[in-house]
């Protein structure tokens, strides 16, 4: 269970002086400082990452991720530091250092709490009548591959296929890459 933050610590956030960039149907227009479009999905690199209430290592640790590979969506760049979001809305600041260009996803992550008996299909083939070749939990990490708008091709522990992009986050409804 995440730790609640104290009335302290959220007013730090805020004061960092963010506004929070939500997530575009994919029109990604913004640039960031480093010249990369904003907001954008990276994953965690280190196995232990802090995330801080604002961009210095000045500012409170407001929570710790204890595993690599993990998406987070960046949604402001100041200095080396990124400001990020993850899966369940948890916002602050992350030394670039500790992000990684490779790209992961979440299994339908707001599924986590409906039951054990909610899977997410891998298929063999990028449509909905292909063989399912694998069912996921929710909250699964998965690496993935490339995506074509309305699928992702993604590795899940050895197995490859295709999850519906709508069923997944860490990438953009719509978005395509290689």
């Amino acid at each position: 269970m995440r730790k609640v933050l104290s009335r302290f610590v959220l007013a730090a956030v805020v004061l960092a002086g963010c506004a929070s960039v939500a997530a575009p149907a994919f029109a990604q227009a913004a640039k960031g400082a480093s010249g990369l479009p904003l907001p954008r999905f990276v994953s965690l690199k280190s196995k232990s990452v802090n995330l801080r209430v604002g961009p210095s290592v000045d500012y409170a640790i407001a929570w710790r991720y204890m595993r690599s590979g993990v998406p987070v969506e960046i949604i402001q760049e100041y200095d080396n530091w990124r400001r990020i979001r993850d899966a369940d809305g948890a916002e602050g600041w992350v030394n670039q250092a500790l992000l990684s260009g490779d790209r992961t996803a979440i299994t339908a992550p707001w599924m986590r709490s409906k039951g054990d008996d909610i899977f997410v299909n891998m298929r063999r083939e990028p449509q909905s009548s292909a063989a399912i070749i694998a069912r996921l939990q929710p909250g699964v990490v998965v690496h993935v591959g490339e995506c074509n708008g309305d699928w992702c091709h993604a590795d899940a522990q050895g197995t490859e296929g295709w999850i519906a992009q709508t069923e997944i986050w860490g990438a953009y409804p719509g978005e395509a890459f290689k």
